[in-house]
This record gives C-alpha cells, sequence and structure tokens, in this order.
C-alpha cells in the first residue's frame, strides 16, 4: 500500500511539473525543436532545472545502500553503445519531433482527455508490442 502511494504521488508530482512547463503542450515542443523557424527556448531551462536537480540529488541518493521502498538500484550496467539502442533512440526522437510528446508528457496528457495522448499512448504500446514480437521471431 504504501509503495503505491509514494507511486501515485510520484506521478502526480511529475504530471504536474510537466503540466505547470507546458511539456504537455506538443505545439510548445514542437517550437522547441523548430531552431531554424518559430524557436521556442523556454523549455531548455525546464531541461537545465530538471538536469540540476538530478545531478544533484544523484550524488546523495546512489551513495545510499539502497532506495527507500525498494530492496535495491535499478541501473542499468549496460556501457556499450549497440546498434538496436541507436535504432530505439533514433525512433523515439522521430516519434518526438513528429508528434511534440514523448512517453512521460503523451502519459500526462491523458489527464487532460486529449485524443493526440490517447493515439501517442496507444502508439508506444504498438511499438512495444511490435518489438516483443518481432524479437521472439
Amino acid at each position: 500500500m504504501k509503495m503505491n502511494l509514494v507511486a501515485l504521488v510520484s506521478g502526480v508530482l511529475f504530471g504536474l511539473g510537466l503540466a505547470l512547463s507546458q511539456m504537455i503542450d506538443p505545439n510548445k515542443v514542437l517550437n522547441f525543436l523548430d531552431v531554424t523557424g518559430n524557436w521556442d527556448p523556454s523549455l531548455a531551462f525546464v531541461m537545465m532545472g530538471a538536469l540540476a536537480v538530478t545531478m544533484i540529488s544523484f550524488r546523495f541518493i546512489l551513495k545510499r545502500p539502497k532506495p527507500v521502498f525498494e530492496s535495491g538500484f535499478h541501473v542499468s550496467k549496460q556501457s556499450v553503445i549497440t546498434r538496436p539502442l541507436l535504432i530505439g533512440a533514433g525512433l523515439f526522437g522521430v516519434g518526438w519531433g513528429m508528434t511534440g510528446y514523448c512517453p512521460g508528457p503523451a502519459v500526462a496528457s491523458l489527464g487532460l482527455l486529449s485524443i493526440e495522448g490517447v493515439v501517442m499512448v496507444v502508439a508506444i504500446y504498438a511499438g512495444f508490442f511490435s518489438h516483443r514480437w518481432i524479437s521472439h521471431k
């Protein structure tokens, strides 16, 4: 029960941050990505703020023997850049650039009953299942 409450509070806080920073507005994101046209640099400040908080807090968090509500940290040990990683990163970037949504804001936009958000989340899961199906063949 405690883990579910922490997850709920974390998700609400994350969604609130995305909404306040307008990261759930695809037009705002697309304008940020349009560096040769109607460029809006404001999201760079949102990203710098998130990066600063992460850089500072992770120094303390990762020194702990384990997370507060988990038995251990789940940190990737992979240090090699592989072809599937590059392909996945490329697909992520193309999808983000075409729609203005990355997965977090797409899920957060479901709270606004956005049809674009619903289509994006369905497409994300279709990609997950397609990858699983293709990789098992």
